[in-house]
């Protein structure tokens, strides 16, 4: 896939060292030429330009992308103009844009946006959730729903997955576990060793409570 991040402050900074980590192809658009040398050893092509109009866009090949990103943190004048147009544009790459607090969301949303990031709220739910949660919350879908990641309750050692009616009983998936540094995708036929933390999604309360089983 090809991918465009536009703004590279430290938030678009880390977004394409990670693509370039996972072997994607980025576009990196900036109007700092500092910005642009600290980033272009981690992309196909580093640009530095103001994006204000359409040509511009045009011209640095937004439309041969796949996913674009709007990581512009500052000046939201800016994002806006850049989301719009883009909308306008084309609906073969979506767009992702950030955003700063809630109204910033409502206006991406009015525009079109495919999908919008608030990483400063994003940040402090997931902090808030690991403080809180009495498991390690890997993943949190939504107020009630998570992923997380616990060690084997006594009574599931030596059982198969299928045996702790783990679904059956407390609505509750088991579809991994965790062995030293590792992840290893299981089925419900898996015997549950004592050492394995189990990789579980449901009700986040719930899974709490099967700590204490």
């Amino acid at each position: 896939m090809k991918f465009c991040v536009i703004g590279l402050g430290r938030f678009g900074q880390q977004i394409v060292k990670t693509l370039y980590e996972n072997d994607a192809e980025v576009l990196a658009v900036d109007t700092l030429q500092s910005n642009i040398a600290s980033i272009k050893n981690y992309t196909a092509q580093a640009i530095c330009v103001t994006v204000h109009d359409e040509p511009t866009l045009e011209a640095i090949g937004v439309d041969e992308m796949d996913v674009i990103i709007i990581a512009i943190g500052e000046n939201f004048a800016e994002s806006i103009l850049i989301a719009a147009i883009l909308k306008k544009r084309s609906k073969k790459y979506k767009v992702i844009a950030r955003a700063t607090g809630q109204v910033q969301k409502e206006i991406f949303k009015l525009i079109g946006v495919d999908q919008i990031i608030c990483p400063e709220e994003e940040t402090a739910i997931e902090l808030a959730d690991t403080l809180s949660y009495p498991f390690t919350n890997l993943a949190r879908l939504d107020a009630n729903l998570s992923i997380g990641l616990i060690a084997t309750p006594a009574k599931f050692i030596g059982k198969t997955i299928a045996e702790t009616m783990l679904y059956d009983k407390y609505g509750i998936s088991c579809f991994a576990v965790k062995k030293n540094d590792g992840y290893k995708s299981v089925d419900k036929n898996y015997i549950i060793a004592e050492d394995d933390l189990l990789t579980v999604s449901g009700n986040s309360k719930t899974i709490g409570e099967l700590l204490h089983l």
